[in-house]
């Protein structure tokens, strides 16, 4: 089983939504019993809310629904991930803070396993979250052929079953 872990400032907007997108795309080609998928936030600003309204709604346009409630990691919880994916720059200056600068090998932006290594703005400030939907989509779909490519052994159980 992977472990991933989705990570921006707040857990409301891009870290909810990149979590229910990864969560679709691996519902799609079968692989759901090779994963545990969750979201935090570097801060608690937000602990116990739900999904942004706007996040939700466009996540809804594009047929993609779930709950959520917001949380903000600790190191326990980047102990336990195999892949913590954050949003931007700040995020993973947060989390190499709060790690002291360890586990970096588990820490990328979602972006950098694109063709076009990016930040994910923050709709929260951008109001643009369609812009942010299909940049953390571009960022799942290719963290996805990154790791089918690169550990296509961790989807065994997935293909027998």
């Amino acid at each position: 089983m992977i472990n991933v872990a989705f990570v921006c400032l707040g857990n409301i907007c891009r870290s909810p939504m990149a979590e229910l997108i990864f969560l679709n795309l691996i519902k799609e080609r079968g692989l759901t019993s090779s994963f545990r998928v969750s979201s935090f936030g570097t801060s608690d600003c937000e602990e116990g809310n739900g999904i942004y309204p706007p996040a939700k709604k466009t996540l809804i346009m594009h047929g993609i629904a779930g709950k959520h409630v917001a949380k903000q990691i600790t190191l326990a919880d980047v102990k336990n991930n195999d892949y913590i994916l954050v949003m931007d720059s700040s995020n993973l200056l947060d989390l190499l803070r709060l790690t002291c600068g360890g586990y970096g090998g588990k820490i990328y932006k979602l972006c950098s396993f694109t063709d076009n290594p990016r930040d994910v703005a923050d709709p929260w400030y951008t109001r643009d979250f369609e812009k942010a939907f299909s940049d953390i989509r571009d960022g799942c779909e290719c963290f996805l052929g990154y790791l089918l490519k690169e550990k296509p052994d961790a989807f065994g159980y997935d293909k027998t079953h």
